[in-house]
C-alpha cells in the first residue's frame, strides 16, 4: 500500500463520485478505479458500494475513511515537527498556562527562550488545564502548565511544585487572624471558580470546605484567578486561592490565610507531546524545573 492510493481513497470518499474525484486529482477515471480496487485486494475489504446511480461507502469504508484521515492529520503533524526539530532556529513554539501562575516566571521563560532561541516566535495563551489537554493533543501547542490530574496517552506530564491553598479576603470588611477562625466565615458569600471551566479544582474547593465544616454560600464565579481576586477586592466575597497567589500578590487591601492544617495540595505540572523531543522544548521545561528549586 502507497500514500497514493489512501490519497485516491479519500477523494472518492469525500466526492462519492468517481468523475469528480478523478478530476480532482487530475487523472482520467480508469486509472482511478484500478488503484481503489488494488487498494481494497490489499485490505481485503470492500470499501465503496458501486452501482449506475451513486457511489457509497460501505461500514469498513467509513472506518477506513477515519482512520486514513488521521493517518494524514499525524503525517502533516509529524512533518512540521521534523522541520522545526532540524531547523530548531525559526518557527513557531507555542506556551499555553493557567491564570493561577504567577506571570514573571513566564515572562522570565520567554527572555530565557529568546537568548537561546532568538529567531524563533514564541507564542503565550491564557488557557483552563481541560482546553490545554486538548489542544497539545491535536499539535495547537507545544509546552502547557496545568493543575494535574491529567489522563492522556500521548502526553507527557512532569511535577513542576505543589501548591497549597489560602483564603483571600477584604480586610477592610472582614477581621480574620488565623486559620483557627475560618469557621466563622461559613455565613460568608464566596467567589469561586466556575465549576464546567475548572472541575476539578472547584471540588477541591468544596472539600476544602467541607474539611472545616461547612458548605460555602457560592454566588459569584469566574474563570480567571485575577478576576476572583478583584472581585474580592471590591468587597464580593471571599475565595479560596492558591498560595502562589498569596505569595506573589502585595495589594495592602487584601489579606491572606494559608490552609495548613487541611494538608491538601494541588500538582502544577509540566506538559509536553510524548512525541517531542526539541531543543526548545527541553530547555523550557529545564528553566521551570530549575526556577520551582530557587
Amino acid at each position: 500500500m502507497e500514500l497514493r492510493h489512501l490519497k485516491y481513497f479519500l477523494a472518492v470518499a469525500e466526492e462519492l463520485n468517481f468523475t469528480k474525484a478523478a478530476e480532482k486529482l487530475f487523472i482520467s477515471q480508469p486509472p482511478l478505479s484500478r488503484q481503489i480496487i488494488e487498494l481494497e485486494e490489499e485490505v481485503q475489504a470492500r470499501l465503496f458500494i458501486r452501482n449506475n446511480k451513486k457511489v457509497e461507502l460501505t461500514e469498513a469504508g467509513k472506518y477506513f475513511e477515519k482512520e486514513a484521515r488521521e493517518l494524514f492529520h499525524n503525517l502533516e503533524r509529524i512533518t512540521v515537527k521534523t522541520k522545526k526539530i532540524a531547523e530548531n532556529v525559526s518557527g513557531e513554539f507555542r506556551i499555553a498556562y493557567i491564570s493561577s501562575i504567577y506571570s514573571s516566571v513566564i515572562s522570565d521563560l520567554i527572555k530565557h527562550l529568546k537568548d537561546q532561541f532568538p529567531y524563533v516566535n514564541f507564542k503565550l495563551f491564557e488557557v483552563s488545564t481541560t482546553k490545554q489537554i486538548d489542544a497539545l493533543e491535536q499539535g495547537k501547542i507545544d509546552l502547557g502548565i496545568i493543575r494535574s490530574p491529567i489522563k492522556s496517552p500521548k502526553i507527557k506530564s512532569q511535577l513542576w511544585f505543589q501548591d497549597g491553598f489560602s483564603v483571600v479576603y477584604n480586610k477592610s470588611l472582614i477581621q480574620i487572624n488565623s486559620e483557627i477562625e475560618i469557621p466563622n466565615l461559613k455565613d460568608e458569600t464566596f467567589v469561586f471558580f466556575n465549576k464546567d471551566y475548572a472541575p476539578h479544582y472547584h471540588e477541591v474547593l468544596l472539600e476544602l470546605c467541607a474539611f472545616y465544616d461547612f458548605t460555602p454560600k457560592v454566588v459569584h464565579e469566574s474563570n480567571n484567578i485575577n478576576s476572583i481576586v478583584q472581585l474580592v477586592k471590591n468587597g464580593l466575597g471571599i475565595s479560596i486561592v492558591p498560595s502562589n497567589i498569596a505569595k506573589n500578590n502585595h495589594d495592602p487591601d487584601i489579606g491572606f490565610i494559608e490552609l495548613k492544617k487541611v494538608n491538601l495540595y494541588t500538582d502544577v505540572s509540566l506538559i509536553t507531546s510524548k512525541e517531542d523531543n526539541s531543543e526548545i522544548t527541553k530547555s523550557a521545561v529545564d528553566f521551570l524545573l530549575h526556577f520551582s528549586k530557587k
